[in-house]
């Protein structure tokens, strides 16, 4: 299972902000209706975290007429132990020459 972070973005007016807000609460959805808004900050879009199996999963969750709209993103965490290894393979492939890798030289002088 995965977590998914689901934005749904709205139109600035007032009303605009009102009728989909209404939409998500009369969804019936629990995680539909405990979205969160930023319109009142200027940002109109809503999110939800949502733990699901993959982002068509998360999709579904909406209400129809906001699915095509929404992004999607599925979230991770990184452990010290993975970004160490990430940046130990990639000092090592700068260093090395293969196939489409371009060693980093210092010119002399």
């Amino acid at each position: 299972m995965g977590k998914f972070l689901i934005e749904v973005s709205h139109e600035e007016e007032v009303i605009a902000c009102a009728r989909v807000v209404e939409i998500f609460l009369k969804s019936g959805s629990h995680f539909v209706t405990n979205a969160d808004w930023g319109c009142r900050d200027g940002e109109h879009k809503a999110w939800i975290l949502i733990d699901v199996d993959n982002k068509e999963e998360a999709r579904r969750i909406l209400p129809p007429a906001f699915r095509s709209q929404a992004k999607i993103v599925s979230l991770c965490k990184f452990s010290m132990e993975e970004i160490e290894d990430i940046v130990s393979k990639h000092r090592r492939d700068s260093r090395t020459e293969e196939p489409g890798n371009t060693v980093l030289k210092r010119e002399a002088g």
